[in-house]
């Protein structure tokens, strides 16, 4: 057995309940990772083109959720929160309490209703991913259920480590996980966009403005990561008496660029937990 393979999902077949978007990534970035031979993952779903899209990776496949979850030990939940109720409502007969552990990306669904919807000790942990994980450069946030062990939350780190960065978060906290890394993305994307467009404003080809716009977010966020420096220092290192930077962080400042990204913020949060309440 390769020494890649990682303990806690070691011998456990997973079931992925819907593969779109989120659950392709996740099915992707667990067979490259190596963290699963693909024979350890049977993928249900009720559109049989995305079952399609995934049989390259050798994995089984089933229009049957039912007999998915028979299969696995790991119950991923990849569904939309629109059809999550029927989903478990489904399922619930052959979830073995001791045996199964439930992971749902479901965006604002409450452990505590999944946990009333399954059998009396089923371990449930909830994750909020983002988009990303399709390019395994996610950001996860895992919230455990009143069942789950650490054994639970290690088999959620690893899963959810085969797309990208992973931290755990107390439930309540999974609103604010939504408004800033779940939206996250589509506001460094309109950022990219109206780089690339001041790009091609001042005469740049608009492949070569996106192209550098796109690489200045990647290799910032990057320097952020990796050097653990406050972004407040590794702005003024750019940031030369007199020059560009400082001309140009004068106008953000001027139109309130963070207080608007605050703002912003704030009220995806507030949807957010007007959608859970629903």
């Amino acid at each position: 057995m390769s020494m890649s393979l990682s303990s806690a999902l070691e011998g456990k077949k997973v079931a992925v309940i819907g593969v779109g978007a989120m659950g392709s990534a996740l099915v992707n970035g667990l067979v490259q990772s190596g963290k699963v031979k693909p024979s350890q993952i049977i993928a249900s779903d009720v559109d049989q083109q995305r079952l399609e899209k995934v049989r390259p990776l050798s994995v089984q496949t089933t229009g049957d959720n039912k007999f998915a979850v028979q299969q696995g030990d790991i119950v991923l939940l990849c569904v939309k929160p629109q059809v999550i109720d029927e989903v478990l409502a489904d399922i619930a007969p052959v979830i073995e309490p001791k045996r199964h552990c439930v992971i749902s990306i479901a965006a604002g669904i409450p452990i505590a209703r999944i946990e009333s919807r399954l059998p009396e000790g089923t371990p449930v942990v909830r994750v909020m991913p983002n988009t990303p994980a399709q390019v395994l450069a996610g950001a996860s946030a895992i919230a455990l259920g009143a069942n789950a062990t650490e054994l639970h939350r290690q088999i959620a780190h690893e899963i959810f480590g085969a797309v990208g960065l992973t931290v755990d978060v107390p439930e309540k906290l999974m609103d604010a996980v939504t408004a800033l890394s779940g939206s996250g993305p589509a506001y460094v994307f309109v950022f990219a966009e109206a780089l690339a467009d001041a790009g091609v404003n001042l005469g740049l080809p608009r492949d070569v403005a996106l192209k550098l716009a796109a690489q200045t977010l990647l290799g910032a966020a990057k320097m952020l990561l990796e050097t653990e420096k406050h972004p407040a220092e590794l702005k003024d290192i750019v940031t030369s008496p007199g020059g560009t930077t400082i001309a140009a962080l004068s106008v953000l400042e001027r139109n309130a660029f963070r207080g608007a990204i605050i703002e912003a913020v704030v009220a995806a949060h507030q949807r957010a937990k007007d959608l859970a309440k629903g």
